[in-house]
């Protein structure tokens, strides 16, 4: 029954987190630094999900192919490469340095 608690009260935290959300003044949303942060929001907790990822396995910290298919990204990144060869590159590195064995 316990899990059906957590369910409702999760829930109900939802929608009171949507509610106040939708009480914000419209003059609170206009300002400056609201937008930037409102922008930078998304980054960083994409951010976040991917160096959880790629770094962890549960509650262990790991170096493995993942970090190897991260750095290629990035390289790719930084040499201004379409998200779709980012993406590809990603994949191949990690995949090559899995069947190396490392």
């Amino acid at each position: 029954m316990s899990t059906w608690i957590a369910i409702g009260v999760t829930a109900l935290g939802c929608y009171v987190v949507k509610l106040l959300g939708l009480l914000v003044p419209a003059g609170v949303l206009d300002r400056p630094l609201v937008k930037r942060l409102a922008a930078l929001v998304p980054v960083a907790l994409l951010a976040a999900l991917t160096a959880q990822q790629t770094f962890a396995d549960g509650r262990v910290p790991v170096l493995d192919a993942r970090a190897a298919g991260l750095a290629a990204a990035a390289l790719a990144l930084l040499l201004r490469a379409p998200f779709l060869v980012v993406v590809a590159t990603a994949v191949v590195v990690t995949a090559g340095v899995r069947a190396l064995g490392a």
